[in-house]
């Protein structure tokens, strides 16, 4: 048994004071800072916040090594530098690349999945593949001449480490034949992003199957009076989405006025890229060489091509420039995409038989610790 104390415990609901952290390998329960047990291990968050882990879905490499790099060494640094941003566990994700390629990474993860669970990294929760199913007109950073249709014959392969799906509806032929499939026989969440399709398309592909939306008005059309459009779509159904809060992607403004609208639907990501953890100069992508100055990493051509965020950093992003609560900033980083990837029972949230995924922060969410199953896995 250990104990976090001289902590403020951020729940899901609320933040607590006075009180202990008890935990295993799982959550025990929160007792008063003077109950103690005799005999457990003491960790002392010597005042700062104590937390749920961070989940990042959408993060295709850091410090250097990218997800499509295909190797096992590739996934170890990420997984590993993770720990320092209070991430406990990830979706390794893919994006538009020749399928061998994409097959590889895939299969790279799917071999590692298991022993991530113990290994000194960040745990890897499945799989985001972003892409090829996507619009030529919306590929943002992604290299169109790797497109595809979208192939449910592919996803049901992949779908015991693919865990979440970006495709571009519009492009899903025969009444959204794919997506009504991957819905049918798998657990994989469906995703739109990279697409060109109008309010109306969005819409019937959301009663067909798609349950979430990449990265919010970021390659996709837009709101407009007379063309509503996929962000639209996205506000007016019941369904989750992802934001990159790095201030630069989508403005600070909207905070307020999307977790008002969406709630604990509002998943916060960092989509971030290779370049992530290292200084600004240049990089790759998908083979593709970037550039990242300020907090941005754009193609040669100047296309915006991802973020260096790290998700602590976004959440701190977020409750420094809205009026959300802390705990449900911290909701957008953990509960939220716990809950859109079916993980809620488990991980996402300080609740009692949860994991013990837990970090400790400073007072300006600066990890100090990252545990994980129990385990401490980093420490500043």
């Amino acid at each position: 048994m250990k104990a976090i104390i001289n902590g403020r415990i951020i729940l899901k609901d609320r933040i607590i004071d006075d009180s202990a952290l008890l935990f295993s390998d799982v959550i025990e329960g929160i007792v008063p800072a003077a109950n103690v047990p005799e005999g457990a291990e003491v960790i002392d968050a010597k005042g700062g916040f104590v937390a749920p882990g961070l989940i990042d879905m959408h993060i295709h490499g850091y410090l250097g090594k990218d997800v499509c790099d295909g190797e096992e060494e590739s996934i170890r640094t990420i997984s590993k530098g993770l720990l320092a941003n209070g991430v406990t566990g990830y979706l390794p994700t893919t994006m538009t690349e020749d399928m061998k390629t994409i097959r590889k990474a895939l299969e790279v993860c799917r071999a590692l999945k298991d022993e991530s669970r113990d290994w000194d990294g960040s745990v890897i929760l499945g799989c985001h593949a972003e892409g090829p199913f996507i619009s030529a007109a919306k590929k943002g950073a992604q290299d169109p001449k790797y497109i595809l249709k979208p192939d449910a014959a592919f996803v049901k392969e992949y779908a015991d480490i693919i865990k979440s799906i970006t495709l571009a509806p519009e492009e899903d032929e025969g009444d959204f034949a794919a997506i009504r499939e991957i819905k049918r026989d798998t657990d994989v969440l469906i995703s739109m992003g990279h697409t060109s399709a109008d309010y109306k398309t969005a819409k019937a592909s959301v009663a067909a199957g798609v349950g979430h939306v990449t990265h919010l008005f970021n390659a996709m059309t837009p709101l407009a009076h007379r063309a509503p459009g996929v962000v639209t779509a996205a506000l007016d159904s019941d369904i989750s989405v992802e934001l990159i809060v790095d201030m630069f992607h989508v403005d600070k403004c909207f905070y307020d006025m999307l977790w008002k609208l969406k709630g604990r639907k509002l998943c916060f990501i960092t989509d971030c890229l290779p370049a992530g953890g290292l200084p600004m100069g240049e990089y790759t992508l998908g083979g593709q060489k970037i550039i990242y100055r300020d907090v941005v990493c754009r193609l040669e051509d100047g296309t915006v091509a991802g973020s260096v965020l790290k998700l602590n950093h976004g959440v701190w992003n977020v409750y420094k420039n809205s009026n959300i609560p802390l705990n449900e900033c911290v909701n957008g980083a953990s509960l939220n995409p716990a809950t859109a990837l079916g993980l809620e029972k488990k991980k996402g949230s300080i609740e009692v038989g949860k994991d013990a995924d837990i970090i400790i922060t400073d007072e300006s969410f600066e990890i100090s610790k990252t545990i994980i199953g129990g385990k401490i896995k980093y420490e500043a």
